[in-house]
């Protein structure tokens, strides 16, 4: 049984390694290097109340996890977050990512976020049936936006506005 919830300090190795995965299988990040724990660590410690990290724990293991991040640190933006979510590779496409996603929505919007934005490629097919079932619409794609191996990849822009969930 999937168990969503708020993430802990000690898990910090988990969201880790499943973001490394994430960036070696070059289907949900512009990021080309893997991450150290430091790294992972400053970024766990150094959010806002309303910047949530929710993880997805199956049997005691974490197995996903999802962050609501900073869209611009320009105040008039204080009611958009920008999203990330990134699944263990053994466990995509199995309904970790509506299940999280779910839950981050409401997170949100008791954080008093007003809109969602996200940023992926066009190519990761399980990433659009996550977003178009639960209701994001394409803003648009910007056209090789970044380079992953050398070459120039798109990447689509997508949002939905969370007032009245």
């Amino acid at each position: 049984m999937i168990r969503i919830r708020t993430a802990k300090d000690a898990e910090v190795a988990s969201i880790l390694e499943i973001y490394n995965q994430g960036i070696k299988d070059r289907i949900a990040t512009l990021e080309t290097s893997e991450k150290d724990i430091e790294y992972m660590t400053d970024w766990f410690h150094n959010r806002s109340e309303k910047d949530t990290v929710l993880v997805a724990e199956d049997n005691g293991a974490i197995v996903g996890w999802a962050s609501l991040n900073p869209y611009s640190h320009r105040c008039a933006y204080d009611g958009v977050a920008d999203l990330s979510i990134y699944i263990a590779r053994s466990y995509r496409g199995k309904g970790i990512g509506k299940a999280l996603l779910s839950s981050i929505e409401k997170a949100a919007v008791q954080s008093g976020i007003h809109k969602i934005v996200l940023f992926t490629f066009p190519f990761n097919k399980l990433g659009q049936g996550l977003y178009d079932s639960m209701g994001y619409r394409e803003v648009g794609v910007f056209k090789e936006q970044g380079k992953i191996d050398g070459r120039y990849v798109d990447v689509m822009a997508m949002e939905k506005i969370l007032t009245g969930l």
